[in-house]
């Protein structure tokens, strides 16, 4: 079967004409509708024709978990090498004391994660964050989230999807790291780390398009073993 392959532009958008879902009763058509991208469904109609790209800052929430669903996937030992290389990359973008982390689960070892690289930066308060910010979104950083002390930046999100490598970069004043114990303690501890698992995997297909309903199921386990790990390394951060 051949896919559409006509273009047109409309509205400053691009735009494909393909047939009427109404006109198709083949069930290789309906399955084609089905696994289009929910950007490219929401314009269907009587015309038939789709969007076939759209800005981030553009769509809804829901479109955006709909584009940048959860997933897990096997522990690969490429991610320390991803957050090496992004850090290289991150240090002359940041003050010359700055402090760079791999966190989250791709810096656990042996544990399913979502295939995103968590990248925890402290800097001292000296520092202005906004001031950062601004070097950081020049260099290809979105910022997603921002409070008076906590930025939070992706980069690799695409109107088409994740790119191959997709890194999360949380900007911090210095000791605000809890992150590092959590991370430390799951080394330590492959019980602990095996229960961590085991409740993603069992939220995964719940929260799949519902990012935030994830994370904060996760919650009380993560301050649980948080303040853990907290009394056993004490001041170690």
């Amino acid at each position: 079967m051949r896919l559409p392959t006509t273009l047109a532009a409309a509205d400053n958008i691009n735009v494909i004409k393909y047939p009427p879902l109404s006109l198709h009763k083949k069930p290789a058509i309906q399955m084609l509708y089905h696994n289009l991208p929910v950007l490219v469904k929401r314009r269907i109609g009587i015309s038939g024709r789709y969007v076939m790209s759209q800005k981030l800052s553009e769509m809804s929430l829901e479109e955006l978990w709909r584009l940048f669903p959860v997933f897990l996937t096997e522990h690969r030992d490429c991610w320390r090498d991803w957050y090496a290389e992004e850090a290289f990359l991150l240090k002359p973008l940041l003050p010359q004391t700055v402090k760079i982390h791999h966190v989250g689960s791709t810096a656990v070892k042996a544990i399913r994660a979502k295939p995103i690289v968590d990248i925890l930066a402290e800097v001292s308060e000296e520092y202005d964050l906004y001031d950062i910010k601004a070097v950081l979104v020049s260099s290809g950083y979105i910022c997603m989230a921002q409070s008076a002390e906590r930025l939070s930046f992706n980069k690799g999100y695409t109107e088409n999807g994740f790119a191959e490598r997709v890194f999360h970069l949380h900007l911090r004043y210095d000791g605000d790291n809890d992150e590092l114990y959590f991370r430390d303690y799951l080394n330590e501890f492959p019980d602990a780390a095996y229960r961590y698992e085991t409740l993603k995997m069992k939220l995964w297909k719940r929260f799949e398009n519902d990012r935030d309903g994830y994370t904060g199921a996760k919650t009380d386990f993560v301050k649980r073993y948080t303040r853990e790990a907290k009394a056993r390394y004490g001041n170690k951060y």
